[in-house]
């Protein structure tokens, strides 16, 4: 549902680095204060709402999480983690603990956006792509890869915050719905 505060994603940059690893940042523009979208966000058990590849997410402590997401082709990927970084109402840096089967860290950062418009909402994300070139192709195919999840899950986001649900295209046939959420 468009609305006058709809601004555009910013594109997204890729660049590969020695060893795989892959960085997928992303921005765009919510009508909604700093401080709303960061409480949202804290919250890991309210990301299982907007993230389609997350099977569950399982609280540890106030700093830990443990996360299952759908990988290419059906596999499970897990991995345990740990907020590093908590800045309330401005920025939460994360980082995937030892062991995980992908390693990954990021953050996200809320910043006052143009007057009258809202938070511009910040995210960067680093990952070690199993398989290297050939794991993103297969990634890519399946609609799992980093890139266009962070794509999906922002605007799941923007959308979920401003109009307190989020448009899917499941349903019969592909016609569109509206799932009721509690923002």
């Amino acid at each position: 549902m468009p609305t006058d505060t709809d601004a555009p994603i910013t594109p997204a940059n890729l660049v590969k680095q020695p060893g795989d690893q892959t960085y997928v940042s992303r921005a765009i523009t919510i009508d909604r204060s700093r401080d709303v979208l960061y409480a949202f966000w804290r919250d890991p058990k309210n990301l299982q709402r907007l993230m389609d590849n997350v099977e569950r997410i399982d609280v540890v402590d106030e700093r830990r999480s443990h996360w299952v997401v759908k990988g290419p082709a059906g596999a499970d990927i897990e991995w345990d983690s740990l907020i590093v970084e908590d800045d309330p109402g401005r920025r939460i840096a994360w980082r995937a603990e030892e062991g995980a089967q992908v390693a990954n860290r990021g953050w996200v950062e809320f910043r006052d956006g143009p007057p009258g418009r809202g938070t511009e909402v910040h995210a960067l994300i680093e990952y070690d792509a199993p398989g290297g070139v050939l794991g993103r192709l297969i990634a890519k195919l399946f609609q799992r890869e980093p890139n266009t999840q962070t794509r999906r899950e922002l605007r799941r986001f923007k959308q979920l915050m401003e109009t307190g649900e989020i448009t899917t295209s499941e349903g019969p046939r592909g016609a569109g719905r509206h799932e009721k959420e509690e923002a």
